[in-house]
């Protein structure tokens, strides 16, 4: 009998190969991305950029070369969203440009997958945030740490991990 995140791993339609092709190179990019927003409640551009470098260079060996350019369109399409939430204010900037970016190591076919598997990273994100800001260990550790000031909440705590779970469970099937 399979555990929940062997099963989630089994129906993902990016293949374990892709992934693990794709998983290594993305972690540290990903890391960066949720220190610098806590840290700034900045995702830098460098960032965004080296996320679609990766895409650039290990894409096409990592995927079908029609896949690879397909993935492109979901770049175009999370990016068009993206700049809609940034100009109502729902989301930052760097937030829309980083989740353009992470649309292209998605399989389309995951998309539902992935955005639950946001949903839960935001959840637990947030309450850890909130926690962490709470600890005067902590906060002490971090003190010029932008996140701990601000009513806003740095999203790249939850869209770095995010990626970075999907392409492990990805790996794992």
């Amino acid at each position: 009998m399979l555990g929940p995140a062997a099963a989630l791993a089994a129906g993902l339609d990016l293949s374990d190969g892709a992934a693990r092709i794709l998983l290594l190179p993305v972690v540290p990019i990903c890391l960066w991305v949720a220190w610098s927003d806590m840290a700034r409640m900045k995702i830098p551009n460098a960032a965004v950029l080296a996320l679609v470098a990766i895409f650039v260079l290990l894409g096409p060996i990592a995927l079908p070369l029609p896949d690879w350019g397909w993935r492109w369109a979901s770049l175009a399409i999370v990016l068009s969203i993206g700049f809609v939430l940034n100009v109502i204010g729902a989301l930052g900037a760097g937030d829309a440009k980083f989740m353009a970016a992470a649309a292209l190591f998605v399989a389309p076919g995951d998309a539902g997958t992935v955005a639950m598997l946001l949903a839960t990273m935001l959840l637990a994100a947030f309450a850890t945030h909130r926690l962490a800001r709470a600890i005067p260990y902590v906060r002490n550790r971090t003190a010029g740490w932008v996140s701990w000031r601000s009513a806003k909440f740095p999203m790249g705590l939850a869209l770095g991990p995010t990626l970075v779970l999907y392409l492990a469970l990805a790996a794992l099937s």
